[in-house]
């Protein structure tokens, strides 16, 4: 069920409580203040569930030079992803957690739509003054614009959705 064409409502049969989730889209170009400070556009605010506007984690992206915001509940299901899928006994598995969870840092936004984003995060990234808020989902990356702007997503961007879905489009 779709509420507002924005908020997705998943029923959790297991808890039996109906949740909330953000998806984000958009592309904002805002200011990175001397301090970190970030002001979360308005429209990616609205996008989120009332009761999840206050608190996100950041970390750096598993792929890309950019940093990956997530809302709390969104980072908390993808805890409980990991948790299914990893044995913290396995030596493989336990590398994956220390990589995953390296530089990771909880934001309180502040009264005016501001996070603090932390400078270690913002130096790895190449993010400096000027960044882009691209909403993918149920997450936002955070790019330094000069980077977000090269990217070229054309002929390749074409071959990958061929190759992942160009299949059978009747599967559930």
């Amino acid at each position: 069920m779709v509420k507002s064409g924005k908020i997705f409502i998943i029923f959790t049969s297991i808890l039996g409580i109906i949740r909330y989730m953000a998806t984000f889209i958009g592309e904002y170009t805002i200011k990175v203040d001397e301090k970190g400070r970030l002001m979360l556009p308005s429209a990616f605010k609205k996008q989120m569930p009332e009761a999840a506007r206050d608190t996100f984690v950041v970390k750096k992206d598993i792929y890309e030079n950019c940093l990956v915001l997530y809302p709390l509940d969104e980072w908390l299901r993808q805890n409980q992803i990991i948790r299914n899928n990893l044995n913290p006994y396995n030596k493989d598995h336990n590398a994956f957690l220390r990589g995953f969870y390296k530089g990771s840092a909880e934001l309180s936004m502040d009264n005016t739509n501001r996070l603090l984003i932390p400078k270690r995060l913002l130096v790895e990234a190449g993010i400096d003054k000027d960044a882009v808020l691209a909403g993918q989902d149920s997450k936002i990356e955070v790019w330094s614009k000069d980077r977000y702007d090269k990217i070229n997503v054309g002929e390749d961007f074409a071959n990958l959705a061929e190759k992942i879905m160009g299949g059978n489009l009747n599967k559930s």
